[in-house]
């Protein structure tokens, strides 16, 4: 893992960013502090994302599904937030990405798992990932035909570029 981590991952971003036109310019101290923030913010909300939906839904014993209702509510509000409120929206998207994944590992857990205790649908981890690969392959296309995600131009560019073909 060592020689992977030295090597390996920043030999192949280099040889990526070689052939995708990227400057080969050395990054500030500037972004590499910005950088290094995001990949620390992604380490700490797997790894802590993960025990907060089991704390909720197992240790404090509230189950699965309301651990899904307290996740996927503190979400909401974090958008009715920045739409009612006018909330900045960088907290917003941190807030809502630190909070997407207990929400997940809940909802994983509820598919997943089968205990009278914390409830679930015992459908185990095979099918439950057949059915997250589902979800968002759906998405996925739904987004790329519909282009719903995207914002004035880009959305007009994308529909004059299909309708010339």
């Amino acid at each position: 893992m060592d020689l992977v981590g030295r090597v390996a991952i920043p030999g192949g971003t280099r040889l990526a960013a070689r052939f995708t036109d990227v400057p080969d310019v050395p990054m500030s101290r500037f972004v590499l502090r910005r950088e290094a923030f995001y990949w620390l913010a992604i380490l700490f909300t797997f790894a802590l994302g993960t025990a907060a939906g089991d704390l909720v839904a197992e240790k404090a014993s509230l189950g699965y599904a309301v651990s899904i209702a307290i996740f996927g509510g503190a979400i909401a509000l974090v958008a009715f937030a920045h739409y009612a409120f006018k909330l900045n929206a960088i907290l917003v998207f941190w807030l809502a990405y630190i909070l997407t994944r207990p929400l997940g590992a809940s909802i994983g857990d509820f598919m997943s798992q089968h205990d009278k205790t914390y409830g679930g649908l015992g459908l185990g981890t095979t099918k439950t990932s057949y059915i997250f690969l589902a979800a968002i392959l759906a998405l996925v296309v739904f987004l790329s035909i519909t282009r719903r995600d995207q914002r004035g131009c880009a959305r007009r560019r994308g529909r004059s570029a299909r309708s010339a073909r």
